[in-house]
């Protein structure tokens, strides 16, 4: 039986490799729907049309117009990764400006499982709103993957897409079921 996954990406470097991060969802046997914030959506401009292709569905980050149908299966889980200092705290915060951050903040009151990995540096998670977001996020059911065995933050002009452990995001959303 075929899951389906929302994943759901922000603006940080680990976004430019989402397509293969999409074939290794795929390879677990997930139907994989591609969310972006508009400015992920922007970075990735050029290759929109070829993850739309890999999944087989439109790559969305805008909120459709009411009465449009909804082109995406219901998800079995969502995945939020690379997540961003804003997108962190605008979930937590239940601000829903953005397209991404309304559907999470949703799922939650829905139950649908969800797992969270952010990508920041370390200053931004100095700031006092951090962890009381990564804890509201923890109180309100979400696996947050932050931390050993998960996303460590590393000093700000330091990070390297490379190393953001996509593995550890992938295995936390199967857990979940």
């Amino acid at each position: 039986m075929t899951r389906t996954l929302y994943l759901f990406s922000s603006a940080a470097p680990p976004v430019f490799d989402i397509a293969r991060v999409i074939e290794e969802a795929q390879a677990d046997g997930w139907d994989v729907c591609l969310g972006l914030t508009p400015t992920a959506a922007g970075w990735l401009h050029e290759s929109l049309d070829g993850l739309a292709a890999l999944t087989g569905r439109p790559v969305r980050w805008d909120y459709r117009l009411p009465g449009d149908p909804d082109v995406w299966p219901k998800p079995d889980a969502i995945l939020v990764a690379p997540a961003t200092f804003n997108t962190v705290n605008a979930w937590a915060l239940g601000i829903t400006h953005k397209w991404l951050v309304g559907v999470v903040a949703e799922g939650i009151g829905k139950g649908i499982p969800i797992a969270v990995m952010p990508c920041v540096n370390s200053a931004y998670t100095a700031h006092p709103q951090w962890e009381r977001s990564i804890e509201t996020l923890r109180g309100a059911g979400v696996t947050v993957v932050y931390g050993e065995g998960g996303f460590v933050p590393n000093e700000p002009g330091q990070g390297d897409r490379s190393a953001y452990p996509w593995p550890a995001a992938l295995k936390a959303v199967s857990d979940l079921l």
